[in-house]
């Protein structure tokens, strides 16, 4: 499809530069398509009430690491510009893929020191060597630390990475330590939040369980190729970052029998809508899974595993909001996103959210 399709105007206004207090006082425009009232507004709050007794929602555990390393190109004997690194996939214990910036300034060899110079002794410096280019500004860096010391060094020097479109236009600040975490955050490796998951309070959990609406957890880290533009002019052009989840075999025997008994599965953010698609299986339903994902969801996918979509307003041209069309229909969302935009929702990580339904038949 044109990728042109999946564009909108956003005012710059709408963007949410923090999260609203208390977490499920954002607003949730419920989207029903084929049925009336199509648009309804209400409040993350009020999500027990939109739900019914038997369904369950499905959470993604991932816990955002400090991946947003600043530093600079050293062995050259003078004063280099900075470096700002993203580390999105760990290869080893002591190599990671990292999107780069100005990726034009490393070359195969280049030493980088990141973080304040001294600032833990015994560690002493925070050095990679540039073992490889990639596209897009990925490299591979080896650093000189392994293992717990290496993941110690990165919680030390490391920032929360902030979505492009945040840090762009603020510095990440000790706020964004706990904001940027979601309450179900637990496996270290995501260097993204799931950011539906940001909505939710432990108030929140309490109505759900009183109204016996069960909630899983799966796992999925998230990797900063989720805030890379579709640059292609058709979808079938682009290429997705593969992304590691585990859906653990529990959570796969409670979701299937929850189908069983007449449930709906409610997946809380599109990482868990891709990890539980990535793991259906045609008369066996979600299995449990283990590796790697890049599933890309434009319309005409046939959606089997996932019944309701939690999720937040997304980018124009991204692969979420091309995701979300494929889910309620491209002209349902332009409808939905205009309809948000004229009534003042927030959008993107720190945004609003909406509650989709998938269409009859």
């Amino acid at each position: 499809m044109r990728t042109d399709l999946f564009d909108f105007e956003l005012p710059q206004e709408r963007i949410a530069l923090r999260p609203i207090v208390p977490r499920d006082a954002a607003k949730l425009l419920l989207v029903a398509p084929g049925r009336q009232p199509e648009l309804e507004d209400g409040q993350v709050s009020e999500l027990p009430d939109f739900l019914r007794a038997g369904d369950a929602l499905v959470v993604n555990d991932a816990k955002v690491i400090p991946a947003r390393l600043v530093g600079r190109r050293i062995g050259r004997g003078a004063a280099e510009p900075g470096i700002e690194a993203t580390l999105f996939e760990r290869i080893d214990g002591s190599r990671w893929r990292a999107f780069v910036r100005p990726a034009k300034r490393l070359q195969p060899g280049d030493a980088v020191r990141f973080g304040e110079e001294g600032k833990v002794c015994f560690l002493g410096q925070l050095d990679a060597t540039v073992e490889a280019r990639g596209e897009g500004g990925a490299v591979t860096l080896a650093f000189a630390f392994h293992g717990p010391v290496l993941d110690q060094a990165i919680e030390e020097r490391g920032s929360m990475p902030l979505p492009p479109y945040i840090a762009g236009r603020r510095a990440p600040d000790a706020r964004d330590i706990a904001d940027y975490q979601t309450m179900f955050a637990q496996k270290e490796g995501s260097v993204a939040a799931p950011t539906a998951g940001l909505h939710f309070t432990e108030a929140l959990i309490e109505r759900l369980h009183a109204r016996e609406i069960a909630l899983h957890k799966v796992t999925l880290h998230v990797g900063a190729g989720t805030f890379l533009p579709v640059k292609a002019n058709d979808t079938d052009a682009h290429h997705m970052h593969a992304e590691h989840g585990d859906v653990p075999a529990q959570t796969a025997d409670a979701l299937n029998a929850v189908r069983r008994a007449g449930g709906r599965i409610v997946a809380v953010g599109s990482t868990s809508l891709r990890l539980l698609e990535s793991a259906y299986q045609e008369r066996a339903g979600v299995r449990p899974f283990s590796g790697e994902t890049a599933l890309f969801i434009t319309p005409g996918y046939r959606f089997r595993a996932v019944d309701m979509l939690m999720t937040n307003f997304h980018l124009p041209r991204s692969t979420l909001f091309m995701l979300v069309c494929a889910f309620a229909g491209l002209d349902v969302m332009q409808r939905a996103y205009a309809h948000a935009i004229a009534a003042g929702y927030r959008f993107f990580s720190y945004g609003d959210a909406c509650l989709l339904t998938r269409p009859a038949g």
